[in-house]
């Protein structure tokens, strides 16, 4: 089978298509002939070398989003579980022509769904609706969502939609991206490489903050976040996909006024309340099953030119998530 791999850590090019041996699923595992796999902005942090948590030893292969058909079990598996069309969250070595995963890191694929779409129903839908959650967003306060284009972006605006939010706020960085977060939902959809995007957001406001603020961006965008929250608001920052080497601080005297700000990591809520996990998955199931969040697919790329699929991630022009498909 193919698999890619990098090397070193460098400009996409690094990203290498090479030859190996289709892998074994072991006791508890499921062979997944892979159909589509996700590509995130952490991917590219990692294969730059620049990622803010956590980088890889490489030779390496991304961990991603995979969905696909079970060709075959491991031991202590049901035979009757080969065929069943899944998605793998972070699967390991995950762009290749197969992965092997432990079962309970699989989701069935709601009905109706692309491959492409289903890629993100896993860690990606995931990470979006449990921001959310972390949030603890009411029915009618309102919520930023920062990078409302991107893959979890996308997400996490149309969770917050259902959930009864208002308004619904989106910064992106392109007209194109406003466009795309307006027909989504977002009742707002403002420019964050303004200077004066927060002013924006509080004329539109009436002069108010803002409830919840879901920030995947991170960077010196922090600040101006925690201004933005009104009393008793609620900041949420799970990623930097903007900086990911900055290492921006708040001050004590920033959260005066009753400002609440929290970190969002999922391994930490896999370890620490796998029930909170699982009932999320559920939901987000439901939620897709019945139309009311809509996974947008940006682009298709084979996986012979993963080379490409980074340089569109990097070059943040995406709508949605790009995917590779084999």
């Amino acid at each position: 089978m193919r698999i890619v791999r990098y090397h070193a850590f460098g400009p996409a090019e690094v990203l290498r298509v090479e030859k190996a041996e289709v892998p074994r699923p072991g006791p508890g595992d499921v062979l997944v002939r892979v159909e589509a796999v996700g590509v995130d902005q952490a991917d590219v942090q990692r294969r730059r070398g620049e990622h803010p948590v956590s980088l890889p030893v490489l030779p390496a292969c991304p961990s991603a989003d995979v969905v696909g058909y079970v060709e075959e079990v491991g031991p202590g598996l049901p035979a009757a579980r080969v065929g069943e069309r899944v998605v793998v969250w972070k699967a390991r070595n995950a762009y290749a022509d197969y992965v092997t995963a432990p079962l309970h890191r699989t989701v069935p694929v709601p009905a109706g769904l692309s491959a492409g779409q289903g890629t993100v129903v896993g860690s990606t839908g995931r990470v979006a609706l449990q921001v959310v959650d972390t949030g603890r967003l009411r029915a009618g306060e309102s919520v930023l969502v920062h990078g409302a284009a991107g893959a979890v972006g996308h997400m996490a605006l149309q969770i917050a939609k259902a959930r009864g939010a208002h308004p619904v706020i989106a910064t992106a960085g392109s007209p194109q991206k406003r466009d795309f977060a307006r027909s989504l939902g977002a009742d707002i959809a403002v420019d964050y490489g303004e200077t004066d995007w927060p002013g924006q957001i509080r004329e539109a406001l009436g002069g108010r903050g803002v409830d919840v603020i879901l920030d995947g961006v991170g960077g010196d965008l922090l600040h101006s976040d925690v201004r933005l929250l009104e009393p008793y608001g609620r900041l949420v920052f799970y990623g930097a996909s903007g900086s990911p080497t900055a290492r921006p601080t708040l001050s004590f005297l920033d959260v005066l006024g009753m400002k609440y700000v929290t970190g969002f990591s999922m391994a930490t809520l896999l370890e620490h309340r796998p029930d909170l996990a699982e009932s999320g998955t559920r939901r987000l199931l439901e939620a897709v099953g019945s139309g009311s969040v809509r996974p947008v697919v940006a682009a298709e790329v084979p996986l012979a030119d993963a080379a490409h699929a980074h340089d569109l991630v990097e070059a943040r022009t995406s709508c949605g998530r790009v995917v590779l498909v084999p």
